[in-house]
């Protein structure tokens, strides 16, 4: 092996040199160079950049993947270059509970019947919310560690090589104060002219690689409108897997509802509010109002003649033969024969759809 004694003694000399100079400037007994304004403000803001990269990171990693452990294992299965298994996120854990209930209940009951669907549209929503956590690791986060695990350690270590590279300059610039004799005077400067060439070389870089933080906030920015895009979508699918749900329940929630309604006695403080006491008089009676409303429904599908009837929420049409609904309005409603029993005919001025009993109040 070729062991060089000079190199490794200038190499030494040269480390102690920038070791005094460093231990003399903490202790205020050198001068130190300044770096210009702009390359500080630079240097700043390039480091503001980082510290910020890493928190806003941090906080898209727990809000898209909450549980801790599962974080620690896909960053485990990251630094092995290996896929990380596949599992069923909360949604979808829930959907299948849902359903597997759903069927131990029975498909043909409106509790199991509607836990079907609930669980079938939570899936759904699991299903989207994979998307948006995949769509966002790709547009939003690898940009962001790609930038702290590239660019910005090219500007760590040229930054640091800026700082080496100062304190070669100042330590030259203290021989030549020191240097008395005219040989070691010539010497002194033709080094601090040397060093200066480089620190102003080394600087030039460093201030090419920090303006360059301005491209990065310009591509983050892109990355961000496509967070916001990504995330826009996933609320928008889950917005309307509700709503269809929704409508899929509000045609057997609320006659199964009335139907099953138990009569509950309040207690309040020792005494069972009862039908006697004024204040329990005052309380709507679910069985009263539910008997007497089927009823009236029973009585028009017979008579096959019409009613007024006050609409109690509002409903959304989901089909061209249906009519929408406002709450508190009141329609004309009719049966036709062979119609479901669920259902009856709406009139409203020229507008005419089929329209849910549940749904309607009937005037006297």
């Amino acid at each position: 092996m070729d062991f060089n004694v000079k190199r490794l003694a200038a190499d030494a000399g040269t480390f102690l040199s920038r070791a005094v100079q460093f231990t003399e400037e903490k202790l205020g007994q050198a001068e130190k160079t300044e770096l210009d304004a702009h390359l500080e403000n630079l240097l700043i803001r390039a480091e503001n950049t980082k510290q910020w990269t890493e928190k806003i990171m941090k906080q898209t990693e727990v809000l898209l993947q909450p549980n801790p452990n599962l974080r620690l294992e896909e960053f485990v299965y990251e630094k092995l270059e290996k896929k990380a298994p596949t599992r069923m996120n909360n949604h979808e854990l829930l959907g299948q509970s849902m359903i597997e209930s759903g069927n131990e209940f029975g498909p043909g009951t409106a509790y199991g019947n509607a836990l079907i669907k609930c669980g079938e549209t939570e899936k759904q929503i699991g299903g989207a919310e994979r998307e948006l956590i995949q769509c966002s690791a790709i547009n939003f986060l690898t940009p962001f560690r790609n930038f702290l695990e590239g660019d910005f350690k090219t500007i760590l270590k040229e930054r640091k090589l800026l700082q080496v590279k100062r304190l070669d300059l100042d330590a030259a610039k203290t021989r030549l104060k020191k240097a008395r004799m005219t040989d070691a005077r010539a010497a002194a400067e033709q080094e601090l002219r040397m060093t200066q060439s480089e620190f102003d070389r080394q600087a030039e870089i460093t201030r090419l690689l920090l303006e360059g933080v301005s491209s990065t906030h310009a591509h983050h920015l892109r990355c961000l409108n496509d967070f916001v895009e990504a995330q826009t979508t996933y609320y928008a699918q889950c917005y309307q897997y509700m709503v269809d749900l929704q409508k899929q329940l509000g045609r057997s929630f609320p006659v199964f509802f009335l139907q099953q309604q138990p009569v509950v006695s309040v207690q309040w403080g020792e005494q069972y509010l009862c039908a006697d006491d004024p204040v329990s008089a005052s309380l709507p009676n679910p069985s009263h109002g539910n008997s007497a409303t089927s009823g009236g429904f029973h009585e028009l599908r017979i008579s096959n003649g019409s009613r007024k009837a006050r609409v109690l929420y509002d409903y959304d049409a989901a089909s061209s033969s249906e009519l929408s609904l406002l709450a508190d309005e009141v329609i004309t409603v009719s049966s036709v024969p062979g119609m479901d029993s669920d259902w009856l005919m709406g009139e409203r001025g020229s507008q005419r759809g089929k329209v849910p009993i549940t749904y309607l109040e009937l005037l006297n």
